[in-house]
């Protein structure tokens, strides 16, 4: 049983393991593969369609980002879609709120994050909302999409090294909490973009 974060490359096409690091966390690729055929479908649909440009990374923009929502409205074509979950603990009949954190990106039983130049603490978040969301049995797989440390060098040459700063989400900031067990039972599967996804524009 494989529940460190290399992968299964088995169920890892060529041509998205060419363009983008895939780790996993507690057999998450299996599952998501054989239990959600139609959304890893998806997702695969999402990663092959997906570039980005000097211009993407020259324009300013807030956490979200164009990069971000670029990712997200491909999921929503699909019928991904934000959600809340309301949940509450039940203690000698007394019930007690128990909040999550919105998920940016849910279809039957998967939560995808897209975290391309957030605080690095997001990704406690995020890990946290999926241990959560599994052990309530909200969820069956959590799935986040970053990008690659490699990156780094891009944007520095293009002069915005600081904007993407080392306390930024890179998957050097996201491996260590996966592999200490930030995501607690939740199967996890992160697909990092590498810069065999940049297109040159200007």
């Amino acid at each position: 049983m494989n529940n460190g974060h290399m992968p299964n490359h088995s169920f890892v096409p060529d041509d998205i393991a060419a363009r983008y690091e895939v780790f996993e966390w507690r057999n998450g690729i299996a599952i998501l593969s054989a239990a959600h055929p139609e959304k890893w479908a998806d997702i695969l649909a999402v990663l092959r369609g997906f570039s980005f440009s000097t211009s993407d990374v020259m324009k300013p923009g807030g956490a979200k980002g164009l990069i971000a929502s670029k990712l997200d409205s491909h999921f929503t074509k699909l019928g991904w879609a934000e959600k809340k979950f309301e949940t509450k603990i039940v203690v000698d009949e007394a019930e007690h709120a128990a909040p999550t954190h919105k998920v940016d990106c849910y279809k039957d039983r998967v939560a995808l994050e897209v975290e391309w130049n957030n605080k690095d603490p997001f990704y406690d978040r995020d890990l946290n909302n999926f241990r959560l969301l599994f052990d309530l049995r909200a969820i069956d797989v959590g799935v986040i999409i970053t990008r690659c440390s490699e990156l780094q060098t891009i944007f520095n040459e293009l002069g915005r090294g600081p904007s993407f700063g080392n306390s930024t989400t890179h998957m050097a900031k996201l491996l260590p909490r996966l592999e200490g067990g930030s995501g607690g039972g939740c199967p996890v599967v992160v697909f990092g973009i590498r810069a065999t996804c940049y297109v040159k524009d200007q």
